[in-house]
C-alpha cells in the first residue's frame, strides 16, 4: 500500500524506503525467465532442453531459463538465454504465462514467466554445447526439472489455438514449402491426422499462401508445386526488439 492512516484519520504518504523495510520478505523474491523452443524436425515437433545441474534434479532435463538480473527487464534477460544458451537470435518470441506456484524452485521462492520460440531447426544451427544441449521429441517427454512439463505443456496448447487463425507455424519451415510438408506440421503440432481435402482447403481460405509456380527439385517422383507465405503475414521474427545483455547465467 502506498499510505497509511493516522490517529486523525488522515493519509500520510509512505516513502518508498519505509515500503521496503517493512515489508523486507515481498522483496527478496526471485524472477525468472523459461524459454520453451520448439522446432520441428522429420515430421516430428521437438523441444531445446538441456540437463539440469541441480543435485535436486539429476538426470532429468529442463527447458532453457535464467534468473532475471536487477538490472534487466523480462524481454531483455529471455532474448539473453536465448542467445547464450543456443547461439540463436532474431527468432520469433512470445510472452505465454507466468507460474508462481510457492515451491516450485527449491533454491526459495521463484516467479516464472515462460515464452515459447519457434524455429527452424534445418536453418538454425545450434552455436552452444554444454549438459547434453539438444532437441527431444515433445510426445516422449513425461517428466522434467522443476514446474518445466506444466510450462511445457502450457506452451504447447497455447500453440495449438494460436495456429488455428494466425499465421505462425511457417516459422518452423523453410521459406519455400509444399502443402505436403505445412500439412505435415500442423500434424506434429497438433499430435492428430488431418483429412488432406479439408485441410488444403482451409489452408486456401486463409489466403496466406503465394504459389510460386515452382516444383520440388530434390524430388525423384511427383515433386510437389512450392509456396510461401505472403509478405504481408511475414511477422517480424522477434515480438519486441531486445536490449544487449551478457554475463554469467545461473540455470534454472
Amino acid at each position: 500500500m502506498n499510505t497509511v492512516i493516522s490517529k486523525n484519520n488522515k493519509l500520510i504518504t509512505k516513502t518508498a524506503a519505509f515500503e521496503k523495510e517493512s515489508h523486507l520478505s515481498y522483496f527478496n523474491i526471485a524472477v525468472s525467465v523459461d524459454c520453451v523452443i520448439f522446432g520441428y524436425d522429420n515430421d516430428d515437433l521437438k523441444v531445446l532442453l538441456i540437463k539440469s545441474d541441480l543435485e535436486e534434479y539429476a538426470g532429468l532435463y529442463s527447458l532453457l531459463g535464467d534468473l532475471v538480473r536487477p538490472d534487466e527487464d523480462l524481454e531483455s534477460a529471455s532474448y539473453r538465454i536465448l542467445k547464450q544458451r543456443t547461439g540463436l537470435e532474431n527468432v520469433y518470441l512470445e510472452q505465454v504465462q507466468t507460474f508462481g506456484e510457492v515451491d516450485r524452485h527449491p533454491s526459495g521462492r521463484v516467479i516464472t514467466v515462460a515464452y515459447y520460440s519457434l524455429i527452424d531447426i534445418q536453418h538454425h544451427d545450434l552455436q552452444v554445447n554444454e549438459n547434453e544441449l539438444g532437441w527431444h521429441s515433445v510426445k516422449s517427454i513425461e517428466r522434467l526439472a522443476f514446474d518445466h512439463k506444466q510450462i511445457l505443456d502450457t506452451c504447447l496448447q497455447r500453440l495449438r489455438n494460436r495456429i488455428v487463425n494466425e499465421p505462425i507455424v511457417f516459422h518452423l519451415l523453410p521459406e519455400k514449402f509444399t502443402l505436403r510438408e505445412l500439412q505435415k506440421v500442423y500434424e506434429a503440432i497438433l499430435d492428430a491426422p488431418l483429412d488432406r481435402r479439408n485441410f488444403r482447403k482451409k489452408i486456401a481460405m486463409k489466403d496466406w499462401l503465394t504459389d510460386l509456380r515452382e516444383l520440388e527439385t530434390d524430388k525423384p517422383h511427383r515433386p510437389g508445386r512450392l509456396y510461401a507465405l505472403k509478405q504481408e503475414y511475414k511477422s517480424p521474427p522477434v515480438i519486441h526488439s531486445p536490449q544487449r545483455a551478457s554475463g554469467n547465467q545461473s540455470r534454472r
